[in-house]
């Protein structure tokens, strides 16, 4: 069969990603791309994988064409905080990555490209209260900007070239596996690692704000299920909302306390993360995803607290 390529392996979802797959199609036939940031040792050790460049164009096209990719989930990113402070990258990254992933998918023959975009894709001229599908998006962020480029983007590859591109817009993704970074929706899997190691968290963000979120396991599954889908029932391509479970930081506050003895939480807010929350939905209408490809969460945010702690306190060693 031919391989299926997952850039950005060594990312939060990539990394975990890679291995489902892997599981999946057999471990040689998925190539894991990482490039400055090492690959987790499971994803190294568990199956084939280089080192790509997916903001080189002639890299890129070398890579698709010498690996006899079929398949790619090009997960490669800069998140939103990041790209406000690095903007050339962020450029480089997400809006060329994706043209050139698209670009050499074309050229040689792939069938099937995997593009998630995101909430970012939304802004505050966006119904915040279960968001439509489709709806005005104006987002305010770089990050933001290069997802909406990266939907219209594979959705022109799909209509005018024939490429099978699909993609949906991912809530803040939650994982007991990858620490946080300098995502704004982070602090949802932080409060974890403090509530483990300090019985305590300082919140960048305020109390009350309300954002989509997803656990690791449904996000997994929303890909592959996606990916998997048969063609003739998909009316929207690279511009699914899928949503799982929408909770404000008192929230996951108080469903930490609940669990971890003596967890105490207060805040900082973060100013640029803050505006940037305060941008995207509070929850989404992914009506689409469900009828047109059957799309459904396991978990909420009871079964995801439960999981993150059972599984961190295994990873810190019940205390770090």
């Amino acid at each position: 069969m031919k391989k299926i390529l997952v850039t950005g392996a060594a990312g939060q979802i990539g990394s975990e990603l890679a291995p489902a797959l892997r599981e999946r199609h057999g471990a040689e036939n998925v190539i894991a791309a990482g490039h400055r940031t090492p690959l987790p040792n499971d994803v190294q050790k568990s199956g084939p994988s280089v080192t790509l460049d997916v903001t080189d164009h002639a890299e890129v096209m070398s890579a698709v064409g010498d690996l006899g990719i079929g398949t790619i989930y090009h997960m490669s990113s800069i998140l939103s905080a990041l790209a406000e402070s690095n903007r050339q990258t962020a450029h480089a990254v997400n809006i060329n990555g994706a043209y050139n992933v698209l670009e050499a998918a074309v050229a040689h023959g792939v069938e099937q490209v995997i593009i998630p975009s995101s909430i970012a894709a939304f802004g505050p001229d966006t119904p915040q209260d279960s968001t439509p599908n489709e709806t005005i998006q104006r987002p305010n962020t770089l990050y933001g900007i290069s997802k909406v480029f990266g939907e219209h983007l594979g959705n022109y590859y799909q209509e005018k070239l024939g490429l099978d591109v699909r993609g949906l817009r991912l809530p803040g993704i939650i994982s007991w596996k990858t620490e946080p970074t300098a995502g704004t929706t982070d602090y949802a899997v932080a409060i974890f690692y403090g509530a483990i190691r300090e019985q305590r968290y300082t919140c960048y963000l305020s109390s009350d704000t309300r954002l989509p979120m997803m656990y690791m396991p449904d996000c997994i599954k929303s890909i592959i299920d996606l990916a998997e889908a048969d063609a003739s029932s998909l009316k929207h391509h690279a511009d699914f909302n899928v949503g799982a479970v929408s909770f404000t930081p008192s929230e996951i506050g108080a469903a930490v306390a609940a669990r971890v003895q003596g967890f105490e939480m207060d805040y900082e807010i973060d100013l640029l993360r803050q505006a940037i929350a305060d941008s995207w939905p509070n929850s989404l209408d992914d009506t689409a995803a469900r009828e047109e490809w059957g799309w459904s969460p396991s978990y909420d945010l009871d079964s995801m607290t439960d999981d993150m702690l059972e599984n961190l306190k295994i990873k810190l060693g019940d205390g770090g």
